[in-house]
């Protein structure tokens, strides 16, 4: 059975091919007519045709509309038609008129008066216009503006880059630490700009208030101009203070006074007006404002259904989600311009994501949860040939290109770039991660690594082979690492990977492969180019282990431990032998990390901290050891490479598998 569904359709009508239906919620309806309570016996196919399907609501999915192992349910686009499923809908060119309020003329910059245009979003129907709260991460649910597809910038300044502080007068107070009083933060600021903002009028500055892997945006209560001092509406989570070398840097958001560039815009929520500078001619332009507060599309505890060649965009929440269920397929889709995430999958097992392109989200890109972690049932789902670049665009830290969670889950052959800070996450355990690329990643913070996992020891037996990094982190101080085990972490593989100029040491012992505090991890078989220092590590001595292990530290190990999972019994006893004995840390205990059989290629130093490593299974030499074409970045070793006679058990990287390869469907 195959049902139809164009924009020139008819809800009335059957869903034929030549009597299509109009909605994709109108089709879901007919295959819940079509099934009944009865399993599939009979393929059943929804083909949607080219065009814009703007949505009001969530295209919700459910057990109702499952197929079976033999007849999946397919949603698929016409084959070559562009089908895009929006969550914004299409603003005419009649609708934007001239700014005539001397008022507004009179705040805006000089150059943008007769270039910015107004639109009355009381016109546009109810949308949700909530104030900023005082303090927040990411962007709150506000209609976000697109033109031809791509994102505009709300009106800040630097219109690039940070200002930096010039000096911090208050720290105020440190929620993180459990102080409630409510101090907010003080600040001296250099120049003039920030002396034109009204700040009764609503500015929020977006900063590094402490630490260089936590961004914030904070209200301004009040501003000095005599002192140029700004004072806060409340405080920073961690304060402001000198967290890391570099100057605590931020910018101004949401600043009327501040639109002075095409490309930006603002809206006056009081009002109800948005002011934009359109980057071309409105008229022949799509512009489209992002209304759907709620994911495009949720399956939830949906079975054997596939989503394959469609366009998801202009969402205020993620583009899709999964929610349980078991084998839900994503093919070969686009997810682009979401406000938080691309496609979020939790629970369930052996769901699948393929071939899809995520770009432009406000926070994360793919988020892979799955699998039981006080069983260690595996959760089996995938991430495979996946691009996935420009993401974070609204909350800069803490928001993954793709995040594996849960137990026993994959990624594979993904091509991950460009963003402010981590691009991978692994929480939890027994996940692969491997024949990926990651490149252009950590651009903009510090202490913080391409792939980063962290502060529960329990998660371990994660494996990470045969991946490319390339143009990892950024020489801000502190230090940046491709791979950052963090706070305790340990009981990792890292093997057959290829590193390019990655990872800076900073001020301290950051190395390429980086661990804080743990140990347990074998780093085997990787090669190092024209990286710093290959291994670094910052160990933790017996004191410090003792008080982790009994809830300081801030790691609040005891409920991660013995609640959450149970390392004091099977089958993390038995899964993992070495756990024996760990909340019972003896002092004198020898902690070290592994390091066997690594190349390092023009690196200026080989380790620091706890990794052990005899002299023949480390070969530092500034000579190519063999590689099929190092100048084209073809890592490749010739089958009479050098090093596999420096050290004999090197095994070969299989270099020309790492990557995409979308031609043959996968992995």
């Amino acid at each position: 059975m195959t049902f139809h569904v164009t924009t020139n359709g008819s809800d009335a009508n059957e869903g034929s091919e030549t009597k299509p239906f109009a909605t994709l919620q109108r089709a879901r309806d007919e295959i819940r007519k079509f099934k009944g309570d009865a399993p599939l016996r009979e393929p059943l196919t929804v083909v949607v045709h080219g065009g814009i399907y703007v949505q009001s609501g969530t295209l919700e999915l459910g057990p109702h509309d499952s197929g079976t192992l033999d007849f999946p349910v397919v949603w698929q686009a016409m084959p070559n038609a562009e089908v895009r499923v929006t969550g914004g809908p299409t603003l005419p060119a009649d609708a934007f008129h001239p700014v005539t309020d001397d008022k507004v003329l009179a705040v805006l910059n000089t150059n943008a008066r007769g270039n910015v245009v107004q639109l009355d979003l009381r016109s546009r129907g109810e949308l949700q216009l909530s104030e900023y709260p005082e303090k927040f991460r990411g962007v709150p649910a506000a209609p976000e503006l697109f033109f031809n597809d791509q994102r505009m910038t709300v009106a800040r300044w630097p219109n690039t880059g940070w200002a930096t502080i010039a000096k911090i007068v208050e720290s105020g107070s440190v929620p993180r630490e459990g102080d409630t009083s409510g101090k907010p933060g003080v600040f001296e600021y250099t120049g003039d700009e920030p002396s034109r903002w009204r700040a009764d009028a609503g500015v929020w500055l977006q900063g590094y208030w402490c630490y260089d892997w936590y961004d914030e945006a904070i209200k301004i209560k009040s501003i000095d101009r005599d002192a140029r001092r700004i004072t806060f509406a409340a405080p920073a989570h961690y304060g402001v203070k000198q967290g890391n070398p570099s100057p605590r840097r931020f910018r101004a958001i949401n600043v009327l006074e501040e639109l002075d560039e095409p490309g930006e815009h603002y809206i006056d929520r009081a009002a109800r007006l948005l002011y934009f500078w359109p980057p071309a001619a409105i008229g022949g332009a799509r512009v489209a404002l992002s209304t759907l507060n709620a994911p495009l599309l949720r399956l939830k505890d949906a079975e054997h259904v596939t989503i394959r060649g469609m366009i998801f965009e202009a969402s205020l929440a993620s583009g899709m989600e999964v929610q349980g269920g078991r084998s839900v397929r994503i093919e070969s889709c686009t997810v682009r311009n979401t406000r938080e995430f691309g496609i979020r999958v939790t629970g369930g097992t052996e769901h699948r994501v393929e071939c899809c392109d995520i770009t432009d989200t406000g926070t994360g890109g793919l988020v892979l949860e799955g699998g039981d972690r006080k069983t260690l049932t595996p959760g089996k789902h995938e991430a495979i040939n996946n691009h996935i670049w420009n993401f974070s665009r609204h909350q800069q830290t803490g928001a993954y290109g793709i995040s594996l969670g849960g137990v026993g889950n994959r990624a594979a052959h993904n091509l991950v770039h460009d963003a402010p800070h981590q691009a991978i996450y692994l929480g939890g355990n027994d996940h692969i991660f491997e024949f990926n690329i990651v490149r252009n990643v950590v651009t903009e913070t510090d202490d913080a690594g391409a792939v980063y996992k962290g502060r529960n020891p329990s998660c371990r037996g994660n494996v990470i082979r045969h991946n490319f990094f390339k143009d990892i982190g950024s020489p801000m101080g502190h230090g940046t690492a491709a791979i950052y085990f963090d706070d305790g972490d340990g009981g990792d593989v890292v093997f057959g990977n290829i590193f390019l100029r990655s990872g800076h040491p900073g001020n301290g012992v950051f190395g390429t492969i980086f661990s804080h505090g743990g140990h347990g991890i074998r780093a085997e078989n990787n090669i190092f180019v024209d990286c710093k220092r290959a291994f670094g590590s910052a160990p933790w001595d017996d004191a410090l282990w003792k008080d982790a292990v009994n809830g300081g530290q801030g790691m609040e190990w005891q409920p991660k431990l013995l609640q959450e999972v149970d390392v004091t019994r099977p089958p993390y006893t038995t899964h993992y032998p070495e756990l024996l004995g760990f909340m019972n840390p003896v002092a004198g205990a020898v902690r070290v990390s592994r390091a066997r059989n690594n190349v390092l290629i023009r690196c200026s130093e080989k380790s620091s901290g706890n990794w052990t490593a005899d002299e023949n299974e480390i070969w530092a030499t500034d000579a190519d050891p063999g590689f099929v074409d190092a100048a084209g970045e073809n890592f490749k070793l010739r089958e009479d490479a050098e090093v596999f006679k420096r050290l004999p058990a090197f095994q070969p990287i299989p270099f020309d598998q790492i990557g995409m390869h979308r031609s043959g469907g996968g992995s």
